[in-house]
């Protein structure tokens, strides 16, 4: 790396914000000879560019020794900032790289089918006579040869030991604050039937911890193999056929990854096991604070890193979380310049919309959002529902104060769909979403204001937050929390002449503040310290509707999408906290 290249590397003509600041702190903290820095940059304060500056700074050819690392990697896990870049032309020198299931096969007959299911995966020893101009080989075989590859993380992590994707001499990420968690999920193994294809062979006792999950798994892994060399020796699958021998393939590997793991006396990982349901019902195996996974994956893939995040709120406690080694790790923090005037938060809380005290606070916490509808009658709005359970009780309420016809609601089979279209449409349509409190930008009259319907701590049903909470890690516990909510904030608020109002409606947020106060940026903090009490006008659900013309639909269309919000089984590593 040849930090001295960082400033001349900035893609764009000019500098706004605290950009160079931030680029002349980075530089000198790797001249310093940290390894990594973390990057704690606000929103609107331009990562990606300041990204595309530190991978160009990376070891070229012409630069290095034989064998040396060249290039850059840059990988975020939020698709829809990947996405971002690739329309951004100031970045269009990162060359993208996706999965296979995002191409299509350009065979006759075959221009329907994804790249994983297309006859090179169906038919062994197969012989593509376009595999050159084949979508995904193609973009494969460029952002390998080109100087900085951009691709999701979970891609990155995927293609750990490739021969296509080795080591490079610089590893950006963005969006990096969940790096342990995102990678406790990929690392998470589900034995269920959606995921198990020998699931009639192999239904489990009751697992009772993971030494019984280390045996159970030898079972699965030896029947999973035996299945996955019959497929092997067939001349040709069928597209069942090719998914049921690639997820076999995926859960082998996994599995031995965990016996490996838990067998090591030296691993730092601790793994917890549930079976919520006992014996014949899926078991699922997570690990916690996976160092190892993570070296693998991501530490052992580069030789400096920058992670970049406006919510790494603690430098110990992120390196402890990621496997680091703090004095090798350095922090750059950069101000921010939104006036703190264009961003505020407004206190309307209905009381605590913890499980037990939900069913009180709900119907206040509809009313006061009719009425916040009223300040707001022709500006669109979003609102964070933090759960599923609640987005549809609180449309239940909002029905019977007569305001559906400004409901827009998703569910988890459309939510991309349902938030492309309100992004486009016009007027003033509230989003009760799901899990949209990251990688949302809602930037001028897209949104001018939302609602914080709970704090967003992490479920305790959770068998891996349960453990971090026994062992004491409450520090963890409210920091995760803030997190979210310092990400939320900054959904509605996008750029200098922006602006936006954040209602917060569940009191545990206010003890939330209180509690994380050390560990809150100097620039989130003044938010804080600036809350106040807004007069809300009397309740009139006629003011609240405002105009919504042709975009009014009808109760029925709402409870329909609802009622699929219901359907999931539940089998996602995730599902425990979006049901919460």
């Amino acid at each position: 790396m040849n930090p001295a290249r960082i400033e001349s590397e900035f893609p764009a003509p000019a500098y706004r914000g605290n950009q160079e600041q931030a680029l002349a702190d980075i530089r000198a903290a790797f001249e310093a000879g940290n390894d990594v820095v973390l990057v704690r940059a606000p929103t609107g304060s331009g990562k990606s560019l300041l990204a595309r500056a530190i991978a160009g700074s990376a070891r070229t050819a012409g630069e290095a020794d034989a064998n040396e690392p060249i290039g850059a990697y840059y990988t975020t896990p939020q698709v829809s900032q990947l996405d971002d870049v690739a329309s951004d032309d100031l970045l269009e020198d990162l060359e993208i790289i996706r999965g296979k299931n995002n191409y299509s096969c350009i065979l006759p007959g075959e221009t329907d089918t994804p790249v994983d299911q297309a006859p090179c995966n169906r038919e062994r020893m197969f012989d593509c006579q376009v595999k050159h101009r084949c979508p995904y080989f193609s973009d494969r075989s460029i952002a390998a040869n080109r100087p900085i590859a951009a691709m999701t993380l979970a891609y990155f992590m995927q293609t750990a030991g490739s021969d296509v994707f080795g080591q490079r001499d610089v590893v950006v990420i963005d969006e990096a604050h969940g790096l342990a968690e995102w990678a406790e999920m990929y690392a998470t193994i589900d034995l269920s039937p959606r995921r198990v294809p020998v699931w009639g062979d192999v239904q489990p006792p009751d697992i009772d911890g993971p030494d019984d999950a280390e045996g159970y798994a030898e079972t699965v892994m030896r029947i999973a193999s035996r299945r996955q060399e019959e497929l092997r020796g067939n001349a040709e699958l069928d597209p069942d056929e090719v998914a049921e021998r690639d997820r076999l393939t995926e859960l082998v590997s996994e599995l031995q990854w965990f016996l490996e793991d838990y067998r090591d006396p030296d691993s730092a990982t601790t793994w917890v096991v549930d079976q919520p349901d006992g014996a014949g019902t899926a078991v699922t195996i997570k690990p916690m604070n996976p160092e190892r996974y993570l070296k693998h994956t991501v530490w052992d893939r580069g030789q400096k890193f920058a992670l970049l995040s406006a919510t790494i709120l603690s430098k110990d406690a992120f390196c402890a979380g990621a496997g680091l080694d703090p004095s090798r790790v350095a922090l750059v923090e950069v101000d921010h310049t939104f006036p703190v005037e264009n961003r505020p938060l407004y206190d309307v809380t209905q009381g605590k919309m913890t499980y037990e005290e939900r069913d009180r606070t709900l119907p206040h916490m509809a009313e006061t959002l009719v009425r916040i509808m009223q300040v707001h009658p022709s500006e669109k709005g979003l609102v964070h529902c933090h759960s599923y359970g609640i987005q549809e009780r609180l449309v239940d309420h909002l029905s019977e104060h007569g305001v559906d016809e400004r409901l827009r609601v998703h569910d988890r089979e459309n939510r991309d769909a349902v938030l492309s279209t309100w992004k486009r449409s016009d007027g003033n349509e509230v989003f009760l979403s799901v899990k949209m409190e990251e990688a949302l930008d809602l930037e001028g009259d897209l949104a001018r204001w939302q609602l914080l319907c709970k704090a967003p701590y992490p479920n305790t049903r959770d068998s891996r937050v349960a453990q971090r909470l026994e062992d004491g890690q409450w520090g963890w516990y409210y920091r995760a929390a803030l997190r979210t909510v310092i990400q939320a904030c900054g959904r509605v608020v996008r750029a200098p002449d922006d602006y936006g109002a954040t209602y917060l409606g569940d009191s545990s947020l206010l003890d939330l503040f209180e509690r994380a106060r050390t560990d809150m940026p100097d620039w989130f903090a003044e938010q804080v310290d600036r809350m106040s009490k807004p007069d809300l006008p009397a309740l009139d659900s006629g003011a609240a509707v405002g105009e919504t013309g042709s975009r009014s639909r009808s109760r029925s269309r709402s409870r329909s999408r609802r009622s699929s919000t219901r359907d999931s089984d539940g089998s996602h590593p995730l599902s425990d906290v979006w049901d919460s």
